[in-house]
């Protein structure tokens, strides 16, 4: 391995990249989870294709690399494999990344606050036996929160997405925010204009199609429209994998702490971002485009 950072969880290993050759067209999605990566998936499958109705696949098409859960030399083989331009996905920080001159790196972030009670959904919608760890469905005496606060940026918690491992994803893309090939997109920002999201990743990749066809492929990347058919654009969806495909796209909403955490947990949660970001940064993280307008 390179002198890049090591990052090891209970289910991934970023050195796992060792055996993956970059091309110069590849296009990787490198975010925490739950912050937008399938979406972000789904609108670049759907740009590739010209085609409102492909069939995503993203898991096996659009490979988790870091992930331990399929064998190392099937998925490099099948990866290699393939003629078509590819899109890889990774959960591992850019500065655990390759960094190929050539290839596209998009990152993608949401309010940590947002991403943490998605996770915590998310975790109870997998079966247990698929995990070391999980979030309980009540959290009334704080443990998953302060978990939340306390974990590291390495190591088991990687696995877990503490508030350090979604800083140091930040951070590492930022650092490298001025490369061409480096591109950061936030999930609200997605959210409010998901056309003007689809206009920015196609020149990037110069991709184009006609206005009407653009219009058919934002609609198939529509909330509304991917968890109505959840088999389709779920990771894994219609293996079983989770208990329901549904389930995983479960709100697309924003705010989803309000309500949920006392002044102690926010007062906490605050000082942690406020020593690690400064204030337009913070902002930008927690709100996208519409979080730094006004700094």
């Amino acid at each position: 391995m390179t002198s890049r950072k090591l990052y090891l969880g209970a289910l991934t290993d970023n050195r796992r990249w060792d055996s993956i050759r970059i091309r110069p067209d590849d296009v990787i999605v490198a975010s925490p989870p739950k912050c937008g990566t399938t979406w972000m998936q789904t609108i670049i499958a759907l740009l590739f294709s010209g085609d409102p109705a492909v069939e995503t696949e993203v898991a096996l098409r659009m490979p988790w690399v870091d992930i331990r859960l399929r064998e190392l030399p099937e998925v490099a083989a099948r990866i290699e494999a393939m003629s078509h331009r590819r899109c890889l996905k990774s959960h591992t920080p850019m500065d655990g990344l390759p960094l190929d001159e050539q290839a596209h790196y998009i990152c993608v972030f949401r309010h940590p606050l947002d991403a943490h009670f998605s996770y915590r959904k998310h975790l109870g919608n997998i079966p247990l036996h698929l995990l070391d760890f999980w979030y309980p469905e009540d959290d009334s005496d704080g443990i998953t929160f302060r978990r939340f606060l306390d974990g590291g940026a390495e190591g088991f918690d990687t696995d877990a997405m503490p508030l350090a491992h979604i800083l140091q994803h930040y951070k590492a893309a930022a650092a490298l925010a001025d490369r061409s090939n480096v591109s950061l997109f936030h999930y609200a920002d997605m959210t409010r204009d998901l056309p003007g999201t689809f206009a920015r990743v196609a020149d990037l990749m110069g991709i184009s199609h006609p206005a009407a066809l653009m219009d058919s492929l934002i609609e198939a990347a529509g909330f509304d429209n991917m968890k109505a058919h959840a088999a389709r654009y779920a990771p894994g969806g219609g293996t079983g994998f989770m208990k329901s495909d549904s389930d995983f796209f479960h709100s697309a909403t924003n705010g989803k702490w309000i309500g949920k955490l006392d002044d102690r947990e926010l007062a906490a949660y605050d000082s942690m971002m406020d020593a690690h970001l400064g204030p337009q940064d913070r902002a930008w993280l927690e709100h996208g485009s519409q979080g730094t307008s006004g700094v």
